[in-house]
């Protein structure tokens, strides 16, 4: 592993606006049509990423970007062992969406790692405080108005308009704010929030945590916020759950997490039941489409591609060549419902299953492993806090070649690097006074001057 030494200095503004300017471009969304087909996904961060990649070119690691480019190439090895040539076109669009989530990706990585844990500690929690004041805005003020104007404009599809829906599940119309539907928002706090708490210094951090979390089921609703529970547990097994820097792997935290874990599962339940009544009904009476396709559904193409296309899966963006196959299995499936319409590519949302439906069992392995050894080559202090924060908010995420789901793997990897610097800056070190070479000449010398002045 090699481990760089990052001066932790303080952003300046402008780094640290290509940052908000990143992360807000994550939250929305936005994409960005360049050809036929081929559009730049979450333009605001794709722009910024390539901006801090040229600020950065001087604390890039040569290693660093040779294992990267092993990484993409290996990709490229993936997708002419695919099945079925004619889809190469359409592979290799994907391979080139997905080289740019991996460079911008790694731009945020260098970028946060040379910075401090306080301000970037300060930015995202500033992420988690907006969100929540724009939900409340938008439930009591003319701001959905706005927002819903704003969506209209620059998104061309996959609005939400499931609000009546929203009104049996949940009790009210989700916020959207100024993206295409209620569980960005809800992930983008759910992120950010959990980022805060790994770089964040503060003593009472993990209180504030469940704070957060109480104010988000509160005023957001959604069961993706749920998740924030269930990631405190990588953080305390893997990075020791202290603001100072992290120890490692120990078996007595995995058991005190273990039994956290079992209290916040606990309390997850007791939550989803009292907010959630109606959409745990609808999931146990299997009439949930939004569970089965995030989860269920995604997983059963994957196992069934693992029968099919053990070799290289359906390769990336392989959508079209299993569609058939997998609308089968989906009106096969116990928890499928006929009423329901969507086509594949939006049904497939679940970033981690996608791993495996594109890459195929063999080529899916050789791909973790890789990214696996890029992981350890970047320095991060726990490779399996990473994958797990990657594989838990899967289950929310889909899109396998855009930049969220390497936004996601990187800025781990970014907080985990942060969380093991100390909580503050080390102060300079005294100058040390001046010891003269030959001490009998230098003490003659003093004698004499101050004799004769």
């Amino acid at each position: 592993m090699i481990r760089a030494q990052h001066p932790g200095e303080r952003l300046g503004w402008f780094d640290s606006l290509l940052v908000i300017i990143y992360l807000l471009g994550i939250y929305m969304g936005v994409n960005l049509p360049i050809t036929n087909g081929v559009p730049l996904t979450c333009a605001p961060s794709g722009i910024a990423g390539l901006i801090m990649l040229w600020r950065r070119r001087d604390q890039i690691n040569p290693v660093h970007l040779g294992v990267l480019m092993i990484v993409i190439a290996l990709y490229i090895g993936s997708v002419f062992s695919a099945s079925n040539v004619e889809f190469l076109g359409k592979r290799f669009t994907g391979l080139l969406q997905l080289t740019y989530s991996l460079v911008i990706s790694y731009a945020l990585f260098v970028t946060l790692t040379h910075g401090e844990r306080r301000g970037i500690a300060r930015i995202l929690f500033g992420f988690c405080i907006a969100i929540l004041v724009g939900v409340v805005l938008e439930h009591h003020t003319a701001l959905r108005e706005v927002s819903d104007r704003v969506r209209a404009r620059i998104f061309e599809f996959g609005l939400y308009d499931a609000d009546l829906r929203d009104q049996v599940l949940y009790g009210r119309v989700r916020a959207k704010l100024f993206t295409s539907e209620p569980s960005n928002v809800t992930f983008g706090f759910v992120h950010y929030g959990f980022a805060w708490l790994v770089v964040s210094t503060w003593r009472w951090k993990i209180p504030v945590y469940l704070v957060l979390v109480g104010l988000g089921l509160l005023i957001m609703r959604g069961p993706t916020l749920l998740l924030m529970l269930v990631l405190l547990g990588p953080y305390l097994v893997f990075l020791g759950g202290s603001t100072g820097p992290a120890r490692g792997f120990s078996f007595v935290r995995l058991i005190g997490a273990g039994i956290l874990g079992v209290i916040f599962l606990v309390g997850a339940v007791i939550i989803g039941q009292s907010l959630y009544a109606e959409r745990l009904r609808t999931f146990t009476s299997g009439r949930d489409a939004s569970t089965y396709a995030r989860i269920i559904g995604p997983m059963e193409v994957a196992f069934d591609g693992f029968k099919r296309y053990p070799w290289a899966g359906a390769g990336l963006t392989g959508e079209p060549f299993i569609e058939e196959r997998a609308v089968s299995i989906y009106m096969r499936s116990g928890t499928y419902e006929p009423t329901w319409h969507f086509r594949i590519a939006e049904a497939l949302t679940n970033y981690f299953w996608l791993h495996w439906i594109y890459l195929g069992l063999v080529w899916g392995t050789i791909m973790l492993i890789a990214l696996t050894i890029w992981l350890r080559v970047l320095g991060v202090p726990s490779v399996l806090f990473c994958w797990s924060v990657w594989v838990i908010l899967g289950q929310a995420a889909g899109a396998y070649v855009g930049p969220r789901t390497w936004t996601v793997l990187l800025f781990a990897a970014a907080c985990a690097v942060l969380a093991t610097q100390p909580a503050t800056r080390p102060s300079p070190a005294p100058a040390r006074a001046a010891v003269p070479r030959y001490p009998a000449l230098a003490g003659l010398v003093a004698r004499r001057r101050e004799r004769f002045g």
